[in-house]
């Protein structure tokens, strides 16, 4: 339930009701915007349901709690449950990356060298020969129905987080517990039975059979791993009146010594405590999370996805657990390993897996990958001293759970910009929280320990300016020797730029302006941005143009998302940034995948281009999602809008698409609040109910006919209020004032006002 009182508090609320002379004469009550708004959790329209049988485990109903997850599917009497734990890897290390002169001397010695073999060899080859590390799936739960039940449908209720199987003469519903590490299963009518399947991939790793066993109630398996890693997989079911209740957990060397014995007293707990007494406790998180925040857009496609997407990272992030990898919770259930080992990509992936959370108020789940990043930063000032040869910190753009560097193609996988992408994290939690703790005791110093060996890496070129030693643009070009650019690359630059500009800003309000003056110096000796020209498109570099269809927007990264040219700067701002976007359309999607529609639908949106960002949303939805939401990559429909017909599930797709739709309702870069700045015409009606904003202020809206007609602000930390109207003039009401403050923009279109906590 949404609490009311967020609205009450006199002292915290600043109500605007937005008046545009010629039609709107009414303050909007509060309640009229929180209502419209839909504020409460997703409509039942959005929930999923999928026919039986299903055949393929992505398309099966995803499950999880963060540390677990699962996926159900199946048809007739046999059903399915995909196991996976987050933090099951293999983390040995190919011997290769343990050289010494595993380093980026020697990358910069065999591109002079032009051996390019060698590079292959050293850098590329482990990443695509040797299994591990990788993340490693936990098994399957298989059960058998009774002959007289079969699978009719499958169903996802969303607000409650309970995938269900409707079954003829009976029914199947699971939960994953949001605030216990098992999973509960009630199946009504006659007991099935069940199994533990293990993994058959598991012997490309070279582990030795899982051992097995039962004690009547309890069934489990337990798989021995590389360098002492241990897990179980533990089951057990009672009749509990005309149903069978199920509990299972997986268990791990990381819980405890025995792994198997804990898993058995779970799932004893589990069962005594009973499936509806484990339900009520996760229902009530699940209301929690879904009160944070909620939008309501009148495309029902777009609104089914963006409800089920925040379920996505309700279910597959949860401070305390490891953040989603490519594929989250829910690790592919073939034959084979997980596809990309399953690992985290920093190149694109789990950034865009990250972008959402914040508007959307989900900061503890967004602090999960935080956490994990902030622990790491001991190894990865390591890995800046003994691969780069620098202070600070720097990270792998390929990267196991440990924070250790997997190889791959060294001209993105060992960029030493990658950290830059990964510090935007921290400082935009820093900027949607303005928490001054997390400010000074994180975000400063993770943005500033990456900088600091940027800086290092920096030398002057002829021109004086600063260059990095070698300098790509992720994936362009494949591994080819082209794939090197003349320093610095735009991908690099723009990061190189916005990284120095934020570690300046930070150092500013922490009090350090000596250190701000120092960064802002060293950020004046870099190049500007490389365009066609005078004020033509983005280049890749400075000698070089993007000349084909790409499906990784590096180029762009200065527009979105570091926002460093915008379309509320300079006429030549909008120049170049019009005519990268008309490249981009000459080029087309051949050799996109689905990423690349949702991050360019996030950076239309955040360009006002409302018709270009719901057109790229429509191609994702249309050929880029299973049947169960998750992204496929490739157009696997062959609808004809990319050549990659492949199927490989990856996360960063669907967050990427919620981000479009928050940037097409709300903004706030650039410190000023931008209410509906890209929605389309079509959308008459749209609303949004505690979107957060940088600043850290929350706001709700609502537009009817066509037009704005409320918006309601509240300042939990206090600060100035500058609004970006397209309004002649707004009434402002704060708190219990009698009467409305009118205001009117000033020459930029902005109005301002200082807020009290």
């Amino acid at each position: 339930m949404h609490d009311r009182r967020t609205f009450a508090a006199s002292n915290q609320t600043v109500f605007m009701a937005i008046l545009a002379a010629v039609w709107l004469a009414n303050v909007v009550a509060t309640a009229a915007v929180e209502k419209a708004a839909g504020a409460g959790g997703p409509e039942a329209t959005s929930n999923l349901g999928l026919t039986a049988p299903i055949e393929r485990w992505d398309e099966a109903v995803p499950l999880g709690n963060g540390l677990l997850g699962g996926l159900l599917w199946g048809g007739g009497q046999n059903l399915k449950l995909s196991l996976d734990r987050g933090d099951l890897w293999d983390l040995r290390t190919p011997e290769t990356l343990m050289r010494k002169d595993w380093t980026w001397k020697t990358v910069q010695k065999l591109v002079a060298e032009k051996n390019y073999a060698r590079r292959e060899e050293l850098f590329r080859k482990p990443y695509c020969t040797v299994p591990y590390p990788t993340k490693i799936p936990a098994g399957r739960l298989e059960l058998t129905l009774d002959e007289s039940q079969t699978a009719r449908a499958f169903s996802l209720d969303l607000p409650t987080a309970v995938g269900s199987a409707g079954l003829e003469n009976g029914t199947l519903e699971v939960f994953y517990s949001a605030v216990k590490p098992v999973v509960m299963i009630r199946i009504t009518g006659p007991r099935p039975k069940w199994r533990i399947v293990t993994p058959d991939s598991l012997k490309k790793l070279g582990y030795v059979p899982a051992q097995t066993g039962s004690d009547g109630e309890s069934t489990w398996c337990v798989q021995q791993a590389a360098l002492g890693l241990k897990y179980a997989v533990v089951v057990a079911g009672r009749r509990s009146g005309d149903a069978t209740e199920i509990a299972l957990t997986i268990t791990s060397s990381r819980d405890g010594p025995d792994p198997l014995a804990l898993g058995r007293k779970r799932v004893s707990e589990a069962l005594d405590a009973g499936y509806a007494s484990l339900l009520r406790p996760h229902v009530a998180w699940w209301r929690r999370f879904w009160s944070q925040s909620s939008v309501r857009v009148p495309d029902a496609a777009i609104q089914r996805h963006y409800d089920l997407v925040r379920y996505f990272l309700g279910s597959a992030s949860r401070r305390g657990a490891p953040p989603m990898p490519l594929q989250g919770v829910w690790t592919a259930d073939t034959e084979n390993l997980p596809p990309w080992h399953g690992d985290y990509h920093h190149d694109a992936n789990t950034q865009l897996t990250y972008w959402a959370y914040l508007p959307a108020g989900h900061f503890d789940e967004g602090a999960a990958f935080l956490d994990f990043m902030w622990g790491l930063l001991p190894v990865h000032r390591k890995y800046a001293r003994d691969f780069f040869d620098a202070p600070g910190a720097a990270v792998p753009g390929v990267m196991a759970l440990d924070g250790k560097a997997m190889g791959g193609g060294c001209q993105y996988c060992q960029a030493p910009t990658i950290g830059a992408w990964i510090a935007q994290a921290f400082y935009l939690h820093w900027r949607y929280t303005m928490d001054r703790k997390f400010l000074t005791e994180r975000a400063y110093p993770y943005c500033s320990a990456m900088a600091e060996c940027l800086r290092a890496l920096l030398k002057p070129g002829a021109d004086g300016k600063l260059k990095l030693p070698l300098s790509g643009s992720p994936e362009i070009h494949g591994n080819s020797p082209k794939a090197w650019m003349t320093p610095n690359s735009n991908h690099d630059l723009s990061l190189l730029r916005w990284l120095f500009g934020a570690v300046a800003e930070m150092a500013h309000a922490t009090g350090d302006d000596a250190a701000a003056a120092n960064w802002r110096n060293l950020l004046d000796q870099l190049d500007e941005l490389a365009v066609e020209g005078e004020a033509g498109a983005l280049r890749l570099s400075v000698d070089e143009s993007l000349t084909e269809s790409h499906r990784h927007h590096a180029h762009l990264m200065a527009i979105y998302p570091l926002g460093i040219l915008t379309v509320e700067g300079s006429d030549r701002d909008r120049k170049i940034i019009r005519a990268s976007l008309e490249q981009i359309d000459r080029l087309g999607t051949k050799q996109w995948i689905g990423f690349s529609f949702s991050w360019m639908a996030c950076m239309a949106a955040r360009c006002g281009d409302a018709r270009r960002a719901e057109r790229n949303l429509d191609i994702f939805l249309e050929a880029f999602i299973s049947r169960n939401g998750f992204n496929l990559n490739g157009d696997y429909k062959r609808l004809g809008y990319s050549n990659f017909s492949y199927r490989p599930f990856t996360l960063e797709g669907n967050l990427a698409a919620a981000q479009a739709v928050h940037e097409m309702l709300l903004q706030s870069w650039g410190g000023r609040l931008r209410i509906f700045p890209a929605v389309p015409e079509k959308w008459t009606a749209v609303s949004f109910h505690n979107l957060r904003a940088e600043g850290g202020f929350l706001v709700s809206a609502r537009r009817k006919d066509g037009r704005t007609t409320g918006v309601l602000i509240t300042s939990p930390v206090g600060g100035p209020l500058r609004l970006l109207s397209p309004w002649p003039g707004i009434r402002v009401r704060r708190g219990n004032d009698a009467k409305p403050l009118a205001l009117k923009p000033d020459q930029r279109g902005i109005v301002q006002l200082d807020t009290r906590p």
